[in-house]
């Protein structure tokens, strides 16, 4: 059983992150996909863990619209940065038989020997870069594995951070959330 883990801040998840997922599922013939919010992004500066109930809830939203996609709060509940590598050793302990897919974006892969125990990373997983069309990848040269694979997914052009600021401005996003997801955040008054 292939089982791909796509984790992120999604604040807010948009229709970008679910046609990427569903593109990821079929491509890698994927059994499950299961999307991680994170508490703490370790590399990016923000506030995200104000909002981490309110973006696993509206993760959730994203996960119920395919039955193989599943929303874990992991990293929420653990509290604290989220670092990848405490994740996939929980994962790998649950999923002994499986093959894991750890699908991150070009952005991260170039950073990717920043991270906390990259090689171990690199040990329990096939890391998955997700490139767009028109990108060209520099190989990470801080990065010596066989286990690392190149998919070239559907170019988004929509970004959670567009969102947030259109949000802010009191402009439209219906067409980038799914509806669940724009009602949740008219409720609760998020990115005002």
């Amino acid at each position: 059983m292939n089982i791909g883990i796509l984790g992120g801040t999604f604040n807010p998840p948009h229709l970008g992150h679910l046609k990427t997922a569903e593109f990821v599922l079929h491509e890698l013939k994927l059994s499950k996909l299961i999307f991680i919010p994170s508490y703490i992004t370790p590399l990016k500066e923000g506030d995200e863990q104000e909002l981490s109930d309110h973006r696993l809830q509206m993760t959730n939203f994203m996960a119920k619209k395919n039955q193989r996609f599943e929303c874990s709060d992991i990293e929420i509940q653990r509290k604290g940065k989220s670092f990848t590598v405490d994740t996939i050793l929980i994962l790998k302990k649950k999923y002994l038989q499986e093959k894991l897919f750890l699908i991150i974006g070009a952005d991260n892969y170039s950073s990717f020997h920043k991270w906390k125990e990259p090689e171990k990373i690199l040990e329990c997983t096939t890391l998955t870069v997700m490139t767009r069309p028109t990108f060209e990848i520099k190989k990470n040269e801080f990065i010596s594995h066989e286990n690392i694979i190149f998919i070239t997914v559907p170019a988004v052009h929509i970004s959670s951070s567009e969102i947030r600021d259109k949000v802010k401005r009191g402009e439209s996003i219906e067409e980038f959330v799914l509806p669940e997801v724009l009602a949740y955040i008219q409720r609760q008054r998020l990115y005002k």
